[in-house]
């Protein structure tokens, strides 16, 4: 088992390991022992008390993060005719049809971190099921990217929106800001998520929905926050 270097080591230890931290707290402590040199990435993990191993209780979808994630991201769009240029003029990275579904297919390219797809093409693009797909690349109605409204959704991605959905141990992780951020920041995306998270609880989850939430930087260890707090 790998260990740990000297860094990591030394944030650990200013950190309480049974202790359930206020938000604010939680997150100034983040961002004061993240270890590495780099604008390091901030994260949370939200554990949900459903069962995603049923159908009616599984959690997905997507949210506009009010303060964004500090990373910039490259947009592709499958589109044809009037929309190649509603989606050039949002911001799109790439924009294309047959030839970006070939030169996926052909080449193995993929650099892009979100695609979007107007209705129409997605016959199209359900070819590249087995390469999006587990990459999590897909174009899905359920988190807005299947859309013929593609200049806003180009928009909300560039401007913060990301997708989650619950793993198989029933957790959501999602990024959240940058060590960089003012906490107050990375305080409002987090409160956005778990408003959103709630509102969409399924009806099938039975008792206490949320049931943990860590935060962490990419580096640095986690730090447990009082849900009691988080959902009032």
């Amino acid at each position: 088992m790998p260990k740990h270097g000297k860094k990591y080591q030394d944030a650990t230890k200013q950190v309480e390991r049974h202790r359930l931290y206020e938000m604010t707290e939680a997150l100034d402590l983040v961002k004061k022992v993240a270890p590495a040199k780099f604008d390091e990435t901030v994260e949370v993990a939200i554990r949900l008390g459903v069962d995603p191993r049923h159908a009616d209780q599984q959690v997905r979808g997507a949210v506009v993060l009010p303060n964004g994630t500090g990373k910039t991201r490259t947009v592709l769009v499958f589109a044809k005719a009037d929309k190649v240029k509603e989606a050039e003029e949002a911001g799109a990275d790439f924009v294309g049809a047959e030839d970006m579904v070939e030169k996926i297919q052909k080449e193995g390219w993929l650099g892009f971190d979100v695609a979007i797809a107007t209705p129409d093409m997605m016959g199209l693009v359900g070819k590249l099921g087995r390469i999006l797909g587990p990459r999590g690349l897909m174009p899905n109605p359920k988190t807005g990217t299947v859309t013929f409204d593609v200049a806003n959704a180009v928009k909300e991605v560039k401007a913060g929106k990301i997708t989650y959905r619950v793993d198989k141990a029933g957790i959501v992780h999602a990024p959240i800001g940058k060590v960089s951020f003012d906490t107050a920041k990375i305080v409002e995306n987090l409160r956005t998520l778990v408003d959103t998270l709630i509102r969409v609880k399924p009806a099938a989850a039975k008792g206490q929905y949320i049931k943990g939430v860590t935060v962490t930087s990419t580096m640095g260890p986690g730090v447990s926050i009082n849900t009691q707090k988080i959902t009032g």
